[in-house]
């Protein structure tokens, strides 16, 4: 019996051996067959993704080998950012998260469909109300998460990608494809069309169908493979200040190690110039050498702040991510930490991305202005710009939540609600980021663009009968 179960056991083995390696061969030829030339050039998974493969491209599909290689032996890079001095450039950026499992999973969409550029020596606000989702597209910049969709570059490099929107199209072809299929066989049941037409409009589906499956099955190798070897050097260049400067310091170790921690990581191993280099950034913050061997919990929330921009400097970076720097700190303090940031941009040249919700910082602060409302952007715009001609009702609830030191006028300041379901209806026509003035972008449909329009030549009115 025992030797009945032993040969049944090594049979059921090699079986199921056997099913891998017709597994492993079947993937291998799909892999191959997948071998398409993507042009380099290609903006179709970046700045228009969200439209099927164009017929050109579907055209160009082919499996020369030698040019394969060279689109998959290298990232992304798009030599029109470095061209026009665009440092960072978010291209329709979705970061979703799922939550339970089975019939009761869910997503929960955090960033949905978001785009902007931000210049060499810029500094970029991106502004909103708690939970809109500043703060995980920061995080998704700086690739703490996985992207579901969309495209970010730095410096002409693709740094972050992801492929959810490239899976949903090869999904729904196949989808559209097998409806299509069915009608056809239903016709020729019927006899409305003849066997060579049902066979030509077949073979026509058919090839449509597996030229964009291997279109998006080469963007999706090719999105893994920047994932996978982005260059450490040029994502040091990247570096984040957290916005509550408690959590984000770690208790258990010193000043010197927090700061540090970085460059060991990049493999700077000596303790002497790792030291000298934590001193200086120290110093450059307004804090001293001895803070160096003392722990977070013996700071103000002033110097946390401080000892978390001395971690950031330190890696020499060269875009600095700021997320709500001053929000955890007291209105004296925040002053501060706004003046060290204006210096550092200055001294250390530095393109930054500056996160917040209290929109009068943001002018202060920052070139241009990003209106961001669950998830998405409503409004663009330079600084001056955004607060001439405020138009979308969002930025007016923002714009009228600013308090005055004024007890005058701050009695009778008028407190803008948004309400989207009142302000809006998209029921006949969707909203598109449209630019209605130069450089000043707003999420609306066509009738809200003529009714934005009007509006910006009664404020333009207004301002000159109020000089």
């Amino acid at each position: 019996m025992n030797n009945e179960k032993e040969i049944r056991q090594e049979e059921e083995l090699e079986s199921s051996k056997k099913k891998m390696l017709a597994k492993d061969e079947t993937l291998y030829q799909e892999m191959q067959e997948t071998n398409v030339n993507i042009s380099k050039n290609d903006a179709a998974d970046d700045l228009h993704e969200h439209y099927p493969p164009s017929d050109d491209e579907l055209k160009n599909v082919t499996t020369e080998d030698k040019v394969i290689k060279d689109i998959r032996s290298k990232c992304k890079f798009k030599q029109e950012y470095v061209d026009n001095n665009i440092i960072l450039s978010v291209n329709h950026l979705k970061q979703y998260f799922f939550f339970g499992s089975g019939p009761g999973r869910y997503k929960l969409k955090a960033v949905h469909d978001v785009s902007f550029q931000v210049k060499e020596g810029e500094c970029f606000g991106l502004v909103g109300e708690s939970g809109c989702g500043k703060t995980t597209t920061g995080r998704s910049i700086i690739r703490l998460y996985n992207i579901t969709s969309g495209s970010i570059y730095y410096k002409g490099h693709r740094i972050g990608a992801g492929s959810r929107w490239n899976e949903k199209e090869i999904k729904y072809t196949k989808i559209r494809f097998n409806e299509e299929k069915k009608k056809l066989a239903e016709a020729l049941k019927n006899n409305e069309i003849s066997k060579e037409e049902h066979d030509k409009k077949l073979k026509e589906a058919k090839e449509y169908c597996d030229n964009v499956c291997k279109v998006q099955k080469a963007k999706i190798k090719q999105i893994k493979h920047d994932n996978n070897h982005v260059d450490p050097k040029l994502m040091r260049e990247i570096q984040m200040i957290f916005q509550d400067p408690v959590d984000s310091l770690d208790p258990r170790m010193t000043v010197e190690t927090i700061i540090s921690e970085g460059l060991q990581i990049q493999g700077f191993r000596n303790k002497a110039d790792n030291h000298r280099r934590v001193v200086e950034a120290l110093e450059r913050v307004g804090l001293i050498e001895d803070y160096a061997n003392r722990y977070p919990h013996e700071f103000s929330g002033g110097q946390r702040q401080r000892i978390g921009i001395a971690r950031a400097l330190v890696m020499n970076p060269k875009f600095l991510i700021c997320d709500e720097p001053i929000s955890a700190l007291d209105v004296s303090i925040r002053a501060q930490i706004i003046n060290l940031l204006n210096d550092l941009k200055d001294e250390y040249k530095l393109s930054m991305l500056f996160i917040a919700h209290d929109l009068s910082v943001v002018k202060y602060f920052c070139d241009r202005i990003a209106v961001m409302y669950f998830g998405e952007i409503v409004e663009l715009a330079t600084s001056d710009e955004l607060f001439k001609h405020p138009l979308h009702p969002y930025t007016k609830s923002l714009l009228s939540a600013i308090p005055k030191p004024n007890p005058l006028t701050e009695k009778n300041r008028i407190r803008i609600t948004y309400n989207p379901q009142k302000e809006h209806d998209y029921s006949v026509e969707k909203p598109k980021f449209v630019e209605i003035l130069p450089g000043h972008f707003i999420l609306a449909n066509s009738v809200e663009v003529e009714k934005y329009k009007k509006e910006i030549v009664e404020l333009d009115k207004k301002a000159d009968s109020e000089q």
